[in-house]
């Protein structure tokens, strides 16, 4: 008799438990449909923001590109405007393909993954096993979703502060200033050093395209490529261009007008210093300062310079170049890129011109491509919350809200040195005060020069920042890493390749070469 009520209890309790557990599966299950909608709702709005943000440019470039072609139109024949009409859809196909393809690649490796670890969750589910269940794996989704959605953009935004210069705080001040520029003496972020009054000088060029705050990325974090010279006791001077929507001799400045400025201010910075001056070009303000050099306006002012991750011949940036061959001759007009300000003026609008980069990089830069990249990165393999660095929130600050409109002289002077070779003799494509532009002259001028490289730039390319090494002796340094690495990476002092140190095969960093200057080495 009691063996049968033992039985009996047995098998009750053992019901009851299966209940419970029923109970709780289910439970676990609405817990998941929940966060299922969380996420399917959060996705969704993720994919819109992504391609709200890549197609805004195109639209502002659609307004451009009607107005051209109204003039186009009239100028060719129906049967020409309908072959360059195919063969620009032709090219459009071919990026769009480009896109589709990294894109659906990069969706099938990400949800693969994460369907491995929903069949885990259900399997955790329904047999009580350890480990992460459905209910906490679809909640980790949608947490990992709104991070990527709506934390990281904040974050992005939120970073601004910290990010760039601020020259209406301490630590800078203002040199010099013509109408189209200002001259800022950078000074410590360490307290403990002290600038050199008779140190070398050196006057850092920032490019137009994305600006000079990349030069100062995250001074409070120690990464700041401006401060690297600084607090090494160098006297330190950047060149910022005014606001272009605001000044008008900004928006008409033409390429003797950034030589004339320059000379204004290397005069300055000579006589405060009782030295001759190293003329330090960033990216598209390394070509600038080659251009402004050779142009002869610089003479006896400056007697060094340095150029980090800088065109010399665009012809020689293999991607880029081969992106402009496959667009139809006719498109290839920076008229599709020109807007007309208040003040009458025509520039060039710098979110368009951002926006070609990013279909020149289609397969990187694809909206979805983005998001799933997004979403990997902050992913971690063992489940636990990625925290959203500062160093990820400064680049991404910098590439969205960094885009300036650019004066058209200028961009017409880097147009043609995408598209139009340097001479077998060293000649440039471009002039200045209507004087033939020759590398040779520098070392005939005897100026040092050192050229920084990145070993893995996909902007600027090895061949193209290189090119005057076919015609003058220069001092190479090669960074490891991509284009704005010297700015970011490097420049913080600690660093495998700091700016102030000899790294690698015996590369000084530019830092290094400043400071070895000063000391006649």
């Amino acid at each position: 008799m009691e063996s049968i009520i033992d039985l009996t209890l047995a098998s009750y309790k053992s019901l009851s438990r299966s209940l419970e557990r029923l109970s709780e599966i289910n439970l676990k299950l609405i817990g998941a449909t929940s966060e299922q909608i969380k996420v399917s709702q959060t996705y969704w709005n993720g994919v819109s923001k992504y391609m709200n943000e890549f197609m805004t440019p195109f639209w502002i470039a659609l307004n451009a590109f009607s107005a051209t072609e109204k003039d186009k139109l009239v100028s060719h024949l129906p049967h020409e405007s309908l072959k360059d009409y195919v063969e620009l859809f032709q090219f459009n196909l071919q990026v769009a393909e480009k896109g589709l393809t990294s894109s659906l690649k990069v969706m099938n490796d990400y949800h693969l993954r994460e369907m491995s670890g929903t069949f885990s969750a259900w399997l955790n589910t329904l047999f009580d096993r350890e480990g992460e269940d459905i209910d906490e794996f679809m909640a980790r989704q949608a947490k990992l979703l709104e991070k990527v959605v709506y934390a990281y953009p904040e974050a992005i935004l939120d970073i601004g502060p910290e990010y760039g210069f601020h020259f209406e705080g301490p630590g800078y001040k203002k040199a010099a200033e013509t109408d189209r520029f200002l001259l800022y003496q950078v000074f410590p972020s360490d307290k403990k050093v002290r600038i050199r009054k008779k140190g070398k000088p050196i006057i850092i060029i920032p490019p137009y395209v994305l600006g000079a705050n990349i030069l100062a990325f995250l001074p409070g974090e120690n990464k700041s490529y401006v401060h690297a010279f600084a607090n090494q006791g160098i006297p330190t001077y950047i060149r910022i261009m005014k606001d272009i929507d605001s000044t008008p001799a900004v928006q008409t400045i033409t390429g003797e007008d950034d030589a004339s400025d320059t000379r204004f201010f290397c005069e300055q910075v000579k006589a405060r210093h009782q030295r001759e001056v190293t003329l330090n070009g960033f990216c598209q303000g390394g070509f600038i300062a080659v251009v402004d050099l050779l142009s002869g306006e610089l003479d006896g002012l400056v007697d060094a310079l340095i150029t980090c991750v800088a065109p010399m011949d665009g012809t020689r940036s293999e991607s880029l170049v081969e992106y402009m061959e496959h667009l139809p001759p006719r498109f290839r007009d920076l008229g599709y890129a020109v807007k007309t300000l208040s003040s009458g003026n025509q520039v060039v609008d710098g979110k368009v011109m951002s926006w070609v980069y990013k279909l020149k990089s289609m397969e990187k830069e694809a909206p979805i491509f983005t998001l799933y990249r997004d979403l990997m990165m902050f992913d971690r393999p063992d489940g636990q919350e990625a925290k959203i660095s500062k160093t990820a929130a400064a680049l991404n600050h910098w590439l969205i809200y960094d885009r300036n409109d650019l004066p058209i002289a200028i961009t017409k002077m880097s147009f043609d040195s995408y598209t139009i070779p340097v001479d077998k003799d060293g000649t440039l494509p471009v002039r200045l005060f209507d004087r033939k532009l020759n590398f040779k002259r520098l070392n005939e001028k005897g100026v040092k020069v050192l050229i920084c490289y990145a070993e893995r730039d996909d902007l600027v390319d090895k061949e193209s920042a290189l090119a005057p090494l076919d015609y003058i002796d220069a001092e190479v340094s090669v960074f490891p890493k991509g284009h704005g690495a010297i700015a970011t990476s490097w420049s913080l002092p600690t660093s495998e390749c700091a700016l102030h140190t000899c790294f690698g095969d015996n590369c000084r960093g530019p830092v290094r070469y400043q400071l070895d200057l000063e000391k006649g080495l």
